[in-house]
């Protein structure tokens, strides 16, 4: 059975959704970037963390872990702190094109570890003080890296994508379920 170490209610729906088996735990781990560190090493390596430490808890189960960052002119956006942030990234993505990068991680004790990303390109129409007031009160952007939720209220002001949209909503479907196949876990 294949352990998902992230409590994110969006990946476990892709992974319903897709119909791959999975329990649930959790990895509580610190989720700063090292400095100098890029968008892509620092995604490939959080998600890596999450899967190692559950591994370790569970060695005999395959583990995925996995993290999802938000880049605008390289700047990383994670999780908003407070409603000011996410209004803060919310104007960076306004108009403009960004990219949401998550990094993937399947461990299984020490036989198994296989770490991938996936990049998709995301434009954002431009938006009002007044929508963007609007949206952070709701709280839909309150958990989302970036600051917003695709497949939620926001998906009226995202009028293009490039590449895989489930990467976006936080877990890259085809590729992890190309990584479980690889590695004999399907």
């Amino acid at each position: 059975m294949l352990v998902l170490a992230s409590a994110s209610p969006r990946r476990q729906e892709l992974l319903c959704n897709a119909s791959i088996p999975f329990t649930v735990q959790a990895a509580g781990i610190d989720e700063t970037a090292l400095p100098g560190e890029s968008p892509r090493s620092c995604a490939e390596r959080l998600a890596r963390d999450k899967a190692r430490a559950i591994s370790r808890l569970r060695p005999q189960e395959y583990v995925l872990g996995a993290d999802t960052i938000v880049v605008v002119d390289g700047a990383m956006l994670g999780k908003p702190r407070d409603a000011a942030d996410a209004a803060r990234m919310l104007r960076m993505l306004a108009g403009r094109s960004h990219q949401v990068i998550t990094g993937v991680c399947l461990v299984k004790a020490v036989d198994t570890e296989d770490i991938r990303s996936e990049t998709t390109s995301v434009t954002m129409r431009e938006l009002s003080d007044d929508e963007i007031r609007a949206y952070v009160a709701t709280g839909e952007p309150m958990d989302k890296a970036g600051g917003y939720a695709i497949q939620g209220i926001a998906s009226r002001w995202i009028p293009r994508i490039e590449g895989d949209y489930s990467n976006v909503m936080g877990l890259p479907v085809s590729l992890v379920y190309r990584m479980l196949r690889n590695a004999g876990a399907v």
